[in-house]
C-alpha cells in the first residue's frame, strides 16, 4: 500500500483498553491455582464444599439462579433490581462511574493517503483484478501509514460550534489558543528564549521541611516561605491547568530530608532571567509571566492561526497532543472499523478520477475494476477461435483461475525423469517461461478482462460477464377517439402514439362547422 517501510507503531493495539495490549505470552491467572489441586472437584458432594456466595443486598441469602432466603430465612424470589439500583452491602449507594466527557463538536473524516491510492489503482490497472471496494477501505485503517485525518470546524447559523487553531511550528491542531500557546512554551520555548541564571542571596532562616509536588516532583519550598504559593499556583498552571486546583494541592507531600532542603536552598541561590531571542532590540523578562505575555504581543500571530479545516498525515495524527481530538479521533477510527462507509466514499471518489470502474456482485459487494462488466456474445461477435475457447472453458469449469486456464488450452511441455513429455499442471507451475501457445492465450485473456468480457477477482477465479436481462418495451396503451376522422370511421381504436396526429385535424373540424350548430351527440341504442 504504501511505499514507506512498516512503523512499529500497531493501531489496533493502541486503540484497545490496557488490559488487552498485554503480551499474549503472559499468563494472567498463573496465581490462581488450577482444578487439579482443589480437593472434591467434579464430585457429586462437590456443592457441599463450595463457600455459598452471597446475595448482593449483604443479607446472606444464598443465591441459586431463581431463589434465596429473604431477611426471615424463608424462601422467596430474589430481587435482583437491588444490584441495578445500587443497593450494596446493606442498601448503601455502590460508588458512581464518572461521566465520560463528550466529543468535541468537530468534523472529522478519514481518508485513504493519495500516494497510497496511486500504487493501487497502478495495481488493479496492472492486473485486471476485480478487488471488493469495503475489503480495500478495511485494509486502509489497518495503518496510519495509509490514512489521513481531516478535522473541519462545524458551523450552525454561521457561527463555529468549536474553534480550532493550529500551530506552524509542528502541524499540531489544537481546540483553543491557550492550549496552543502553552504548547509553544513547553515544546518550543529555546526557539524564542532563552533562560539565564543569575547568583543571588540565599534565603535567609533555617529550614527542615519543604513542599514536594507528588505528580512532577518539583521541590515548591518551605509552606511559610513568601514565594511559596506563588510557585505553586504557578506550577499548576503551566502543567496541570487542567486539574482542579484543589485536588492538585491535595497532591503536595511535605518532606523533611536533608538533601532535597540543601538542593532548594541551591536553587534559590540564583535568579533566573528570559533573554528574548529573535526580536530587533534585546530584551530580558524576570519571570514566565511576562514571556507568556511578550509571547502573545509578538509572536503568536505568526505562530498560531485559527483555521476552518486541517489534515493530517495518518501518523501525525497519532501523535496528537490535545486529549479531547485524540478521543475524537479513536471514536471515529472505531466506527470506521466497524462499517467503513466514510473511507469508502472517499476511496470510491478517488478511484473514479483514476479511470477505474465500479459493479456490484451479486447485487450486493461493490467490487473495482478496470472495466465494468461488458457480455460477450461469441456466435453474434466476430471474435478470434482462441477467445470464444477461453470464454467457453470458463463458462463450462466455474472458479477456475489463469494458471488451470492456460495449462488446460496449451499445457507446458514437460519432460520427466524418463524424457518423456508431460503436462501435469502441478508441475507445469515450475516453468520458467510460458510457451508461444501460452502467450497467445494470455494475451487475448488480457484483452477479454480489459474489455470486460472476463472478470478476474481478487482470489483469482474467472467469470464471464453475464448476458443483461433486457425488459419487454412496454405495451402501447389504446384509447378511443370520438371525434370523427376521414377514413377511420366514428368511435374508431386509435393508438395513444398518434392523438398528437389526430388532434390537429378535429380542430379543423371544429372550424369548419357552421355557426350555431352544435356537434351531435353519438346516437344511444334506445334511440
Amino acid at each position: 500500500m504504501s511505499t514507506t517501510p512498516e512503523s512499529d507503531f500497531d493501531l489496533d493495539k493502541l486503540f484497545l483498553p490496557a488490559w488487552a495490549q498485554e503480551s499474549p505470552l503472559v499468563n494472567r491467572y498463573a496465581k490462581y491455582a488450577g482444578g487439579e489441586d482443589r480437593p472434591g472437584l467434579g464430585r457429586r458432594d462437590d456443592h457441599q464444599r463450595r463457600p455459598q456466595r452471597r446475595s448482593p443486598d449483604g443479607l446472606g441469602a444464598r443465591v441459586n439462579g431463581q431463589q434465596g432466603r429473604g431477611p426471615g430465612g424463608e424462601r422467596g424470589s430474589f430481587d435482583r433490581n437491588r444490584h441495578s439500583r445500587g443497593d450494596m452491602r446493606g442498601g448503601e449507594r455502590g460508588p458512581e462511574r464518572e461521566a465520560l466527557p463528550s466529543l468535541p463538536a468537530v468534523g472529522i473524516v478519514l481518508m485513504p493517503d493519495e500516494k497510497g491510492v496511486d500504487s493501487l489503482a497502478k495495481q488493479i490497472k496492472m492486473t485486471g483484478r476485480a478487488y471488493p471496494l469495503f475489503d480495500i477501505a478495511q485494509m486502509i485503517l489497518q495503518k496510519p501509514e495509509r490514512q489521513q485525518v481531516k478535522f473541519e470546524v462545524i458551523r450552525k447559523d454561521g457561527k463555529a460550534l468549536q474553534p480550532l487553531f493550529l500551530c506552524a511550528l509542528d502541524d499540531s491542531v489544537w481546540l483553543s489558543e491557550a492550549e496552543a500557546v502553552s504548547h509553544v512554551l513547553d515544546k518550543h520555548f529555546s526557539t524564542f528564549y532563552q533562560t539565564e541564571k543569575i547568583p543571588t542571596d540565599p534565603p535567609k532562616g533555617t529550614y527542615t521541611f519543604v513542599a514536594q509536588c507528588g505528580m512532577s516532583g518539583v521541590i515548591l519550598g518551605p509552606p511559610n516561605y513568601h514565594d511559596y504559593q506563588n510557585q505553586l499556583r504557578r506550577l499548576h498552571a503551566e502543567r496541570f491547568s487542567r486539574l482542579p486546583f484543589d485536588a492538585f494541592k491535595a497532591r503536595v507531600k511535605i518532606v523533611k530530608d536533608e538533601v532535597v532542603v540543601k538542593k532548594w536552598m541551591e536553587d534559590q541561590s540564583f535568579k533566573t532571567e528570559f533573554i528574548c531571542l529573535n526580536v530587533p532590540e534585546p530584551k530580558k523578562l524576570a519571570s514566565r509571566e511576562e514571556v507568556e505575555k511578550h509571547f502573545r504581543e509578538t509572536h503568536l500571530s505568526s505562530i498560531v492561526k485559527e483555521v476552518d479545516s486541517h489534515t493530517l498525515s495518518g501518523p501525525a495524527s497519532r501523535q496528537l497532543r490535545s486529549a479531547p481530538l485524540q478521543r475524537l479521533l479513536r471514536h471515529a477510527w472505531e466506527e470506521q472499523k466497524r462499517f467503513p462507509i466514510q473511507v469508502v466514499n472517499v476511496l470510491s471518489q478517488q478511484f473514479a478520477q483514476r479511470g477505474l470502474q465500479f459493479f456490484k456482485v451479486n447485487k450486493t459487494i461493490t467490487h473495482v475494476a478496470i472495466a465494468r462488466p461488458h457480455f460477450l456474445d461469441v456466435e453474434a461477435t466476430p471474435v478470434s477461435d482462441g477467445m470464444k475457447r477461453i470464454v467457453d472453458f470458463i463458462n463450462s469449469h466455474p472458479k477456475n483461475t489463469r494458471r488451470e486456464l492456460v495449462e488446460t488450452l496449451s499445457p507446458s511441455p514437460l519432460k520427466d525423469s524418463e524424457g518423456a513429455n508431460a503436462s501435469s499442471p502441478s508441475v507445469a507451475a515450475s516453468a520458467a517461461d510460458p510457451t508461444p501457445e501460452q502467450t497467445v492465450i494470455i494475451r487475448d485473456l488480457h484483452w477479454l478482462i480489459h474489455q470486460g468480457h472476463v472478470i478476474e477477482f481478487a482470489n483469482g477465479v474467472l467469470e464471464t460477464a453475464k448476458r443483461p436481462i433486457i425488459k419487454p418495451p412496454p405495451q402501447k396503451k389504446i384509447v378511443t377517439v370520438a371525434a370523427a376522422v376521414p377514413g377511420s370511421g366514428e368511435g374508431a381504436a386509435v393508438p395513444d402514439a398518434s392523438v398528437e396526429e389526430i388532434a390537429p385535424a378535429v380542430s379543423e373540424l371544429e372550424a369548419t362547422r357552421p355557426e350555431g350548430v352544435a356537434e351531435k351527440a353519438p346516437a344511444t341504442e334506445a334511440e
